[in-house]
């Protein structure tokens, strides 16, 4: 059984065969049509993308039958500070989640952590495993405790992890808009790859504008093809425009996928092309 908000997406599921509620998930919808009846509860990416976000968890507590297992992944607060990864900061997340706030969210609504895995999933993701908090059955794991430690060893209780991120952040900032001013200076061909939100963030806290600094910036996608990127105004092409305008950087805006993308155009070599990342620093390989 899926639950889904977004029609389209539930019709391709509901026509795989997966029975889809085409509704948002809550209290309220749990109670009404999935009161106590899951075994297991998968949520991947979506724990952090919810508005309110106990009223979900109740939702997770209401459909949960005894001795059922809730397993939710989301990017990782502590890894998103320490990669200075802020490019992942935009409308979809209305949370940034460290494991001890999510303990926290659990508790306060019936449910303990009782294990987490790390991920490198997103630049870094953590996935938990909830249950009913009298279920005897779930056994705390040791790994919970470490990462917990980690967490409080690395300052997210305080405030001045997050007073020094601004710093670290214009720091990224400054790097990338100097490597750009430089190679335009220089005569080079700078083009962007991966028209994704996170290359939009980044963008638009740099305040690119135009085509000037990067000519454009490819992606595979065809419904974005021949448009602009929002804020920047950037075009955006099929990835064919490497092989013939040849650039002599190019920029990979989904970092998380910088490995894959850079095997995917690994031809660009052939003229030279090296290929750069912003985040967490200026990196050209």
């Amino acid at each position: 059984m899926g639950i889904e908000p977004t029609a389209n997406t539930a019709e391709v599921a509901i026509g795989k065969g997966i029975p889809t509620i085409v509704d948002f998930f809550g209290k309220a919808l749990a109670q009404e049509r999935l009161a106590g009846k899951a075994d297991l509860i998968c949520g991947n990416n979506v724990f952090a993308h919810v508005p309110d976000i106990n009223d979900f968890t109740a939702g997770l507590t209401a459909a949960l039958k005894p001795g059922g297992v809730v397993t939710l992944e989301f990017p990782h607060l502590l890894r998103l500070i320490e990669e200075t990864q802020f490019d992942t900061i935009y409308h979809e997340h209305f949370s940034y989640l460290s494991l001890a706030v999510t303990e926290r969210i659990f508790a306060a609504q019936g449910l303990k952590l009782f294990d987490v895995e790390e991920l490198p999933t997103h630049g870094g993701s953590l996935r938990v495993y909830g249950a009913h908090v009298d279920d005897q059955s779930k056994q705390r794991s040791g790994r919970v405790d470490t990462l917990l430690a980690a967490e409080r060893e690395a300052g997210l209780a305080g405030r001045e992890i997050y007073e020094a991120f601004q710093p670290r952040i214009d720091a990224v900032r400054a790097q990338f808009l100097g490597f750009l001013l430089e190679q335009r200076a220089a005569g080079k061909k700078v083009a962007g790859y991966g028209a994704a939100a996170k290359g939009n963030t980044l963008l638009n806290y740099c305040g690119v504008k135009g085509n000037e600094l990067i000519r454009y910036v490819a992606d595979l996608s065809p419904h974005k093809q021949g448009r602009l990127l929002p804020g920047s105004h950037i075009p955006v092409v099929s990835p064919d425009r490497i092989a013939e305008d040849k650039p002599d950087f190019i920029v990979i805006f989904p970092w998380n996928l910088g490995s894959e993308i850079v095997g995917q155009l690994d031809y660009a070599r052939n003229w030279g092309a090296q290929f750069v990342t912003a985040i967490p620093e200026l990196r050209i390989r």
